[in-house]
Formats: C-alpha cells, structure tokens, sequence
C-alpha cells in the first residue's frame, strides 16, 4: 500500500541506512514458506510436489545469491557505515543464504537418492557462505562493543540477530547429518555408508559446537536489555521483530541438538523456549498494532521512514 500510494518509496527504500538492512527479509520469507512446504507438504501431495519444491529449492538458490549480494553491492555504493553505529542487523542482508542449509536437508529425507547429492553440496555451500559472511560481520561487532559500548536502547532488539547464523547452520549441519545414508551412492568416496556414519557424527558435534555459539549470543542480547527493561524505556520499533525470528532458529536449534543426541532434558527445554517465543510474538505482535495507532511507525519521519545518515527522501 505504502508503495503503491507513494511510489518514490520503492526505490529509496533500497539506499535508505536502516530499511535496506531488511529488503532480506522478503526473501527470507519465500524460503520459510518453501521449506514448510518440503516438510508438512510433501508426504502429502505425492511426487508432483517433490518436484516441484526442488526447482524451487534451485531457484531460490539462485534468489538468495544474487539478492544477497545486491543488496550489500547498493550498501556499499550508495551509503557509508560508522563501526560506532554497527549492529548485527548489518548481518540481515545474509539471512536468505541461511536458511538454504536446512531446507537441502529436509528435501533429501524424501528425494530420489540420485537427486540428493547436488542438493547436499548446494546446501552446505551456501551455508557456509551465509555463516562466513555473517561470521565476518560478528567480528565488527564485537570491536563496536568493546570500543562503543552497548547500542542505544532502540536499536539492541537488533543484538538477536546474532543469535540467528549459528543456530540456523546447527539446524542444517543436523538436518544433512540425518539423511547422508541414503544420499550417499554406496561407492561414495570408497564406503559410502562409512562416510556417511562419520559425518554424520562430526556433523552432529560441529553443530553442538555452533549451537553453544549460538547460546552465548542470544544470553549475552538478552543482559544486554536487561537496564532497559528494568527502566522501561523502550518504545516499539520493528527490530522488535527480532526478539523472535532469529529465536525460532534456536529452537529449531536445541531439538535438533536434543533429537540428534537422544537428550531429552535438551529437547524439554525446547518446548519451554517454545512456549515463550510463542507468547512473545502475541506481545511483539501487539505493541507493533500499538505502535501504528500511535503514529511511532508506517508515518511519515518515524520508525524506518525518517531521513538519517544524510539520506532525505527523494533526494538521490
């Protein structure tokens, strides 16, 4: 609607400091709802859906990477970033690459075993890409903490995103682990049920590993919100969101972590960080529709929308 109304804003929303940071996000969701569709649909639908869903999985691929990296090419030539002004949301524009790894390995529990290995290898590249760039990213932020401090308040529920690159790469490192026996041909580097007994358990302990990662990143956002919470001084601004998406892929995370080592004290502590994430996106949910009734977001000058870091509206 906004879009269609003031049309100027298509364009700038791809120069402007803070909302090009989430242009990844609309890519993000097609793969989310690609990767839902891999597993509660398929069983379902038959081999049509199969498929299907693999040329899309190719074509999302293809999205990711070239949404990925243009959007970080228009950062670079059209704005410039101070370390002191650094968040992880600068990690975002890498978030379509992350989720390529858990949807390979939800595809190959139910793809032909001849199709399986080229989505394997696609996946975990990609992966890897996604959690590198991030990674590289990670080290910024951790220099902008140690010289800058904290962010400000409005912009911490940005911390979370941090959390998001090590538990999604847990989630697909397990996910891969799971399915590489019947992937593999069986004269797969030598033995392929060999190589795929080994790898599945070095994947499991990586992602353990990562998961830890993980953990520390999202303990470490959370004291970091502590003060602000205590004070109430936080009003709604849509990194809000951020308290929850990255966290979905921690509690996707922590059963993989429970399932892959039979730990059932880990994966009831899944369902507790469940129930939480769940009741926190009603409440994220609904200071968003406070938020809009008061004109703090979607108006003109507030939220997103205001002209900062030299950017003004139709200027460029």
């Amino acid at each position: 609607m906004r879009f269609y109304i003031y049309r100027e804003t298509f364009r700038d929303s791809f120069i402007h400091p803070s909302e090009s940071l989430f242009i990844g996000a609309s890519l993000v969701s097609f793969g989310t709802i690609l990767l839902n569709v891999s597993q509660y649909g398929v069983e379902h639908a038959g081999e049509w859906l199969d498929s299907a869903v693999l040329v899309l999985f190719w074509f999302y691929c293809g999205t990711a990477v070239v949404g990925s990296l243009g959007i970080y090419l228009v950062m670079w030539s059209t704005q410039t970033f101070t370390v002191s002004k650094m968040t992880p949301v600068w990690i975002f524009p890498a978030y379509p690459l992350l989720i390529v790894g858990p949807h390979a390995g939800l595809l190959t529990a139910t793809l032909p075993q001849k199709q399986c290995l080229p989505v394997i290898i696609g996946g975990v590249a990609l992966q890897g890409t996604g959690f590198m760039v991030s990674m590289m990213i990670y080290s910024a932020f951790i220099y902008r903490l140690m010289t800058q401090k904290l962010p400000k308040e409005a912009l911490r529920p940005g911390m979370f995103v941090s959390v998001g690159p090590a538990a999604f790469t847990v989630s697909a490192l397990i996910l891969i682990g799971d399915n590489l026996e019947r992937s593999f041909p069986p004269d797969f580097m030598g033995d392929g049920k060999l190589a795929a007994f080994v790898l599945k358990i070095t994947a499991s302990f990586w992602g353990a590993w990562l998961w830890g990662l993980a953990l520390w990143f999202f303990l470490s956002s959370v004291g970091a919100h502590w003060s602000s919470f205590r004070r109430g001084h936080m009003h709604f601004v849509l990194p809000f969101w951020s308290f929850i998406f990255p966290q979905t892929a921690l509690v996707t995370a922590t059963f993989a972590i429970g399932k892959s080592f039979s730990c059932r004290p880990i994966q009831i502590v899944g369902v507790v960080m469940s129930v939480v994430l769940l009741l926190g996106w009603f409440i994220v949910l609904g200071l968003m529709i406070r938020a809009i009734y008061l004109r703090q977001i979607l108006w003109p000058q507030q939220g997103e929308d205001k002209d900062e870091g030299g950017f003004k509206r139709g200027s460029i």
